[in-house]
């Protein structure tokens, strides 16, 4: 750890003295790539963005390399997940940056899960024995549209704060996102019908919010605890579970491949659904396309 940030600090020192090319306005820095689409939604060309992470890659897990701290360095503003979600990689890279405006409780420092309804908020005491549980409640609230509405006003309000000049766009083009999303709600959910009030079998406790949105309930998991790998012992619970009550989708991301999942479907026919990690936003797909992309994904499974 000790060498990681001596490298961290050797590489931003070195490549500071850079010269820099004009940029825009704000230069935001998000975690992950949804929250970098929406950004760049509400800011348009008054900003520049960046995602520290990539749609195929696990964001509980992101290897806090130099040119990311590096990024942070020149960041007028950090959007994060929060709820823990980046706290194994996160703080190492705020640190390495060496920039006060990106620091927890700073000015250009936005944790999104503080504009949105939570869910799975631990009403007990936890500890490390009952896994990856995250304690202000599950971070995986952007695959529900509509609570994309509220972190896009959000960080159009941030953004109105560290640029008053362009506060009125921001605002307009937030209005312009929840339009859009709220257009196509009643698409997504008419291809998504069949899926209310049937139980699903997840991989990760990824889709609390997704259930919440379109009506289906999760029945089990395959991990045997959140971030914990599955056992032989669960795996068998799992398909006890599974034949008893008839289910047979099991849904998780791209990024989460996993034998046991493949064991599972292998013994009892079941089908397993990837489901995209993300908003593929260096590919210039929008947040909207990302839940077309779901959908897409998800309907021809549960007759949509």
């Amino acid at each position: 750890m000790r060498l990681r940030s001596l490298l961290i600090s050797f590489v931003l020192a070195a490549l500071l003295v850079l010269p820099q090319s004009a940029s825009a306005r704000i230069r935001v820095v998000a975690t992950v790539p949804d929250l970098a689409a929406i950004a760049r939604q509400i800011g348009g060309d008054d900003i520049d963005v960046v995602s520290l992470s990539l749609p195929t890659q696990d964001p509980h897990w992101v290897d806090a390399r130099p040119n990311l701290a590096l990024a942070l360095s020149r960041a007028d503003l950090l959007l994060l997940l929060g709820l823990d979600m980046e706290v194994g990689w996160l703080p190492a890279l705020q640190t390495g940056s060496r920039n006060a405006k990106v620091q927890t409780g700073g000015r250009g420092y936005l944790d999104c899960s503080t504009l949105v309804s939570l869910l799975q908020v631990p009403t007990q005491r936890i500890d490390r024995s009952m896994g990856d549980i995250h304690p202000g409640g599950n971070p995986h609230y952007l695959v529900d549209p509509r609570r994309s509405i509220a972190v896009a006003h959000g960080i159009a309000a941030r953004m109105g704060q560290l640029d008053p000049e362009h506060a009125g766009l921001f605002t307009q083009n937030a209005a312009a996102f929840e339009a859009e999303i709220q257009g196509k709600l009643p698409g997504w959910q008419a291809r998504m019908a069949p899926l209310q009030g049937a139980q699903l079998v997840g991989y990760h406790q990824s889709w609390p919010y997704l259930a919440d949105w379109l009506g289906f309930t999760m029945l089990t998991h395959v991990e045997p605890r959140p971030g914990v790998p599955p056992t032989p012992a669960h795996v068998a619970r799992t398909l006890t579970t599974m034949r008893q009550s008839g289910v047979e989708l099991i849904i998780q991301e791209e990024y989460h491949a996993n034998r046991a999942t493949e064991q599972v479907a292998a013994k009892l026919g079941a089908t397993i659904v990837k489901l995209p990690g993300g908003t593929r936003f260096p590919e210039g797909q929008t947040y909207a396309g990302f839940i077309d992309r779901m959908v897409e994904t998800l309907a021809p499974h549960v007759g949509g």
